[in-house]
Formats: C-alpha cells, structure tokens, sequence
C-alpha cells in the first residue's frame, strides 16, 4: 500500500507503524527478527490505535499485518515472562492483555488482519478477534501451549476461539498444539480468503475499501448486534485456572527450555 506516513506521536518506538491511506489505518506490528513477537509497547501501541481509529470518523477500517514474510504476530515475547515472581504479575499480566484484546474487539469500524505465517499465540487471538482475515498460503495458525510454555488462556480467550472455531476444534487446536495451515483454514471458516504473499497487500487494500465505502452505522450496529449475541458465554471468573498453570513448575519449565531452545519435561505440578 502506499501510504501517507502519519503518525501517533504517543508512538516512541520503530516496533509498530501507524499509517493512514484515505479512510483505511494500517497497523503493522514491526519486529520481523524475532517474528514480531509482542513487547508491552506494541501492546498498548495496538490500545492507543484503537482510540485513534474510534474517535475519527474519517477512518471506516482497521487494518493490522506483520512485517516481513515469517510472521503476522507470535504473541508475547517470552523473555518477559522471566520478570513473574508472583500471583500478582501473572493476573497483573493477563488484565493488562485482556485490556488490549478487548479494546480491539470493541473498535466500533471494521478490523481486517493481514496473515502470512506464524499466527500464533497472541497472534492467534489478536487475528481471532479480527472481524475479516485474509491470508497467504504460508499461514500456521495455533495455539501450542501445550508443547511450549505449558501455561493457558484465559475464559475469555477460549470464548473467542470457541466462537471462531467451534468447542471440539478448540480443544484439538490446543490438545495437539496443531497448527493449521491455509487450506483447512479457509474449509473451516477460520480465514475468509486466501491470496499469493504478493497478493496479499492489494487485496487487503480492495476489501478495506470496498468495506469503507458502506453505510458506516450498518457496519457498526452489525458487528455491535453480533458481539452482544456472542457475549453471553463468556464468563469473568478464571482466576484460579490462570494461577494453577502460571505459577506451576511446569510453566517456569517451558519458560525456560522455550529460551534455551530444548524440549520441556512435564511434570505435570
């Protein structure tokens, strides 16, 4: 896309890129080297585009995509998981996230995510609460907590996929650690196109704008009528089995062996 370079002053990083082109803001998370694994920068970048793009009503889409080829996001830098020492970091952590996701479910103008490979984690969440996703043959889409870290989602995080993907696909997504790829992506529903990586950009350009080019209010009351149908289910209450994988063994575990670049052993405590 090309792009006129406008900025959000709040922004004192190179980590994400805020640009807008006509009516459509593009957010792209911008660390490729380490397949734009999350900081808690971009984090409350992400919170402050979504403020940005609600209280302007020259912007009628939200687009997010990662830079380079590897990655869309891959979710928070684990390295940051180091600073946990307590109850208290790990649900100080999961708020602060919920707070960010949250706000981007709730932007009030379509979001469109741009995906080409590793979409996971974070990434995965961050693309589920997306309201279109267009991707690339390379896309791997998961959650492989159960292989890496051993840790968990929140309530609200499985809500999410359950929504997207359906009960049984969600636990086989996270059972097996399974990534899925392009073409089940788009037989399941989880992606609603998929174009060539050089492709990827134009076509993105041409949905936003067909998409910007609607009756705004009807644009918002559905994805407002849709949330408010979804937001039954999803249940506050979670502490306890955010602190039982968090503050196990087995997290600190695959903490550590994720690092250093080692299959974890489970103990299971």
């Amino acid at each position: 896309m090309s792009t006129s370079n406008t900025s959000i002053e709040a922004f004192e990083t190179n980590e994400v890129v805020y640009e807008e082109e006509g009516q459509v803001a593009i957010l792209t998370f911008n660390r490729p080297r380490v397949l734009n694994a999350m900081t808690f920068g971009m984090y409350e970048a992400l919170y402050e585009v979504c403020e940005r793009v609600d209280s302007d009503e020259s912007i009628r889409v939200l687009v997010l995509k990662g830079a380079g080829e590897a990655a869309f996001v891959t979710g928070t830098d684990i390295s940051l998981f180091q600073t946990f020492s307590g109850p208290e970091d790990v649900l100080a952590y999961e708020e602060r996230i919920e707070r960010v996701v949250a706000r981007l479910e709730e932007v009030k103008k379509p979001v469109i995510a741009a995906l080409n490979g590793f979409t996971v984690a974070g990434g995965a969440i961050i693309a589920a609460v997306a309201d279109l996703r267009i991707a690339t043959p390379s896309l791997q889409f998961g959650i492989p907590i159960a292989h890496t870290l051993g840790n968990c989602l929140s309530i609200r995080n499985y809500a999410r996929l359950i929504d997207l993907l359906g009960p049984a696909r969600t636990k086989e997504l996270l059972f097996t650690a399974h990534l899925i790829e392009a073409d089940e992506a788009l037989a399941s529903g989880l992606v609603n196109e998929i174009v060539e990586e050089e492709e990827l950009e134009e076509r993105v350009k041409q949905v936003a704008e067909i998409v910007a080019s609607n009756a705004p209010l009807t644009l918002q009351v559905t994805k407002e009528a849709i949330s408010r149908i979804l937001a039954h289910h999803r249940s506050e209450v979670n502490d306890d089995l955010i602190l039982k994988c968090y503050m196990s063994k087995d997290f600190k575990e695959g903490v550590d062996a994720f690092l250093n670049k080692r299959r974890p052993h489970w103990q299971g405590r």
